[in-house]
Formats: C-alpha cells, sequence, structure tokens
C-alpha cells in the first residue's frame, strides 16, 4: 500500500509540468505583442510629421499599454514557472531580475492587478485624450443632458477602472492581513 501511495505522490508532483506549455504559450504571447508593437511602431513613425499631436500621443499611449502587458506576461512566466513547476537555473547571471525567485504567489496575484490597473489607467488616458475628438455630452437649454453610448462607454471605463483599484487594495489588504495572522506549523 505505501508503494501506491509513493506512486500515487510522485505522478501528482510530476503533474507540475503540464503547466509548462501553458507559460510556452505566454512566451508566445509575447512574440505576438512584438509583432504589434513593431507594426504600431512603425505606423506611428509614418505618421509623425503628419498626425495632430492627440493622434500622436494616443499611439504612443497605445505602444506604452502594449510594453505593460509584456511585462505583465514575463512576471507571470517567470514567477508562475518558478512557484508551480521548476526553478528557473540562472543563479549568479548578472541580468536576473532582483525579484525573480522571490515572488511568491501571493505577490504575484498583487503584481498582476496592479499591472492591471495599470493598463486599465493608460486605456482611460486614452479615451480622456481622444475625448475630444469624438461625440460630447450635449445639453440644450433647459432640456435634461443626453449621453451619447460614446459618453456611456467612458462611464463604463472609469467605473470598472474604479472597480480594478478598489479590487487590488482589497487584495494588498488580504494579504498583509494573512501575513500578520499566526502561522499553523506542523505536519498534517
Amino acid at each position: 500500500m505505501k508503494a501506491i501511495e509513493h506512486l500515487l505522490e510522485v505522478l501528482i508532483f510530476n503533474s507540475r509540468w503540464l503547466l509548462a506549455p501553458f507559460y510556452l504559450g505566454l512566451v508566445a504571447g509575447i512574440v505576438i505583442l512584438l509583432i504589434k508593437f513593431a507594426q504600431e511602431f512603425f505606423h506611428i513613425a509614418g505618421h509623425a510629421l503628419t498626425g495632430s499631436e492627440s493622434e500622436v500621443i494616443l499611439a504612443i499611449l497605445t505602444l506604452v499599454d502594449m510594453s505593460l502587458v509584456a511585462n505583465l506576461l514575463l512576471i507571470i512566466i517567470f514567477s508562475g514557472y518558478e512557484n508551480f513547476v521548476s526553478k528557473i537555473d540562472t543563479a549568479g547571471h548578472e541580468d536576473r531580475p532582483d525579484w525573480m525567485g522571490k515572488v511568491d504567489f501571493s505577490g504575484l496575484k498583487v503584481k498582476v492587478i496592479a499591472s492591471i490597473v495599470a493598463i486599465s489607467a493608460i486605456e482611460l488616458l486614452k479615451v480622456f485624450v481622444d475625448v475630444g475628438n469624438g461625440p460630447e455630452i450635449v445639453a440644450a437649454q433647459n432640456q435634461a443632458i443626453t449621453w451619447t453610448n460614446a459618453d456611456k462607454a467612458i462611464v463604463w471605463k472609469v467605473g470598472i477602472h474604479i472597480l480594478l483599484v478598489v479590487s487590488g487594495v482589497l487584495f494588498a489588504l488580504m494579504d498583509k492581513i494573512a501575513e500578520s495572522a499566526p502561522k499553523h506549523g506542523g505536519k498534517h
């Protein structure tokens, strides 16, 4: 019976390698993002002199947005792989990020939500920069304000961003509470 238990535990422990293709897929996602980044960069470069200031700012914010998504993917790949699959053997490499190997699952959650909030903020900034180029709230004299679909979309985006910020704060608060709670030691 002990041999079956050991075999089962080895099988369960080795099943962590089933996650490796997910992380390779995320690496491929970064490559795809790099291709889109290059396309957007050359598109901006081609219109740098002819485009309006707000068009150039919006395009650059799109590049920043893509960069943040790529950073998020890298954090998830490194931390997820090291937390759930295997340690990445880069000890002593001069380019090894300081945080690598130190971000546990709790820290990963906070970094992910912080990155999502930053991405959401960039998206909102793009909307606000572009707001003068689209439909606006129209108010007729002595009449109620009429909301367009674009205005409703902005309100939804602001609401979602606020929800993400609140979620991030709650995640950080939950982790802080969990860290301060007394630890239960011993084996089952």
